[in-house]
């Protein structure tokens, strides 16, 4: 069984993995709290986390720049 999206696919979305778990761990409590059903048509994963990383290599889901 393959990962889908790969690492390295997400590698090229979120340049740090500690960023991209951080991102997708907040989505899946934030999709499980609200029932929120994603912002994608469909979903190869039924799992939260996997959700929330099928965003990332879409794009729907970005890390916010803080203002300087």
């Amino acid at each position: 069984m393959m990962l889908y999206p790969s690492i390295d696919n997400l590698l090229l979305k979120i340049d740090s993995k500690y960023s991209l778990v951080t991102v997708a761990a907040a989505r899946a409590r934030a999709m499980q709290a609200e029932n929120d059903p994603g912002t994608l048509p469909t979903y190869e994963s039924h799992k939260y986390v996997g959700k929330a990383l099928e965003e990332v290599y879409a794009g729907n889901l970005v890390i916010a720049k803080e203002a300087e």
